[in-house]
């Protein structure tokens, strides 16, 4: 009987074409628990799932692995769907994964799956509903065990940040068939009370199963009927729950709860002393600028005041005499000149001096000047006026 030799490559070759045409092994769904577990930077996950007696190495593509609902940990005991087939370089067979699921959790991951759809279509997660969360909150109502390290945290965080705030504890379940009944209870409760600013519903981290409660419908519903604000503090960062969806704010841990609750007193303290220095700074140079321009005011209604311009008239007035009194002077030596000038000429020209020289005025008896003795002959009598006196008397005329 003649047996064909074959080489490495044909033999992995070979026994990757049975595995790839075998039914079962293509369709596999395979639990166990992860272990030596790698998230490369490629985005491809490598891992083994072993069980108590066997281990088969496993790889989850980077097209499968961001459709995973939940990060696999070392040591998580998972149900895997894939195809198992021959990493010929190798000559190893491995499990290729396309799903993967917590074990035992499926049933739970479907029915969150399905609740947070009919939630958000029915406008339970809508931004617009979410109320706004309170800067400076006064009195806090936290919602949780009070036996668990969830409260622990906050309480530490809240006496770090501002010991002035006040906490009402509401002590729950957080965990088992009565807890969401037990929560909602607490929310109608703290909702009611006038003073509370915020509500804090936390509880540490835990499995699905242990944060359960947390996805109840009737929970979700009592969070979005609050009427005062609501921050969930559940779990871990990464897990997700119906009530983080539903409420006003969701915080990672417990402890970022606190934080977003409660104001930071010394921050604030400082605030205040940052914005006095601003406004002690604003005042001033603001009455620096107003005392600065009431000076420029003063300055120029005492340089426009009635006072100066009465006074600076009166200097005016005094000018204007000076002017007048010199005008009037000057003329009046110019009138007294030309006066002088007047009376000289006078002088030369009146009659009277002429008479000093022995001549005579002859005038009738109206003061009427004869110069002709042609008029002597028109008149009784004359007036002869000499150097001494006026004499009247008769002419009598020679032929």
């Amino acid at each position: 009987m003649y047996i064909k030799t074959l080489s490495v490559s044909s033999l992995n070759n070979y026994i990757k074409k049975v595995l790839d045409n075998d039914f079962i092994l293509n369709n596999a769904y395979i639990k166990g628990e992860i272990s030596n577990f790698k998230w490369h930077s490629s985005g491809h996950i490598y891992f083994s799932l072993k069980d108590e007696y066997s281990k088969i190495k496993c790889v989850m593509f980077k097209g499968y692995a961001k459709n995973l609902k939940f990060i696999p940990e070392e040591g998580m005991k998972v149900v895997v769907k894939g195809h198992v087939s021959v990493y010929q370089k190798e000559g190893a067979y491995q499990l290729y994964c396309d799903e993967m699921e917590p074990e035992g959790l499926g049933e739970l991951y479907i029915a969150f799956q399905k609740l947070k759809e009919k939630l958000e279509k029915e406008g339970l997660f809508d931004e617009s509903h979410k109320k706004p969360i309170p800067k400076y909150a006064q009195k806090i109502g936290v919602i949780t065990s009070p036996t668990g390290a969830a409260i622990r945290d906050i309480i530490n965080v809240t006496k770090r940040r501002n010991k002035n705030i006040d906490i009402l504890i509401y002590p729950t379940l957080v965990q088992g068939t009565k807890s969401s009944e037990d929560i909602i209870k607490a929310l109608k409760t703290l909702d009611n009370i006038k003073d509370i600013d915020i509500i804090i519903l936390a509880r540490g981290g835990g499995s699905i199963e242990e944060l359960w409660s947390f996805n109840d419908e009737n929970l979700a519903k009592a969070i979005y009927n609050c009427k005062k604000p609501i921050i969930t503090g559940v779990g871990h960062e990464i897990d997700f729950t119906i009530a983080d969806f539903v409420s006003d704010r969701r915080a990672p841990t417990p402890s970022a709860a606190a934080e977003i609750a409660v104001f930071d007193l010394n921050e604030f303290n400082n605030t205040i002393k940052n914005y006095t220095n601003l406004l002690n700074n604003n005042i001033k140079s603001m009455l620096k600028d107003k005392y600065s321009n009431f000076i420029n005011i003063k300055n120029s209604l005492r340089l426009n005041s009635p006072e100066s311009y009465i006074v600076n008239q009166y200097t005016y007035i005094d000018k204007l005499i000076q002017n007048l009194n010199y005008t009037v002077k000057n003329k009046l030596e110019r009138e007294k000149q030309n006066l002088g000038k007047i009376n000289a000429l006078l002088s030369a020209n009146n009659p009277l001096n002429i008479l000093n020289k022995g001549y005579a005025v002859v005038q009738d008896e109206k003061n009427n000047v004869i110069s002709k003795i042609d008029k002597i002959k028109k008149v009784d009598k004359i007036k002869i006026t000499l150097k001494d006196g006026t004499a009247l008397g008769k002419f009598i005329l020679e032929e």
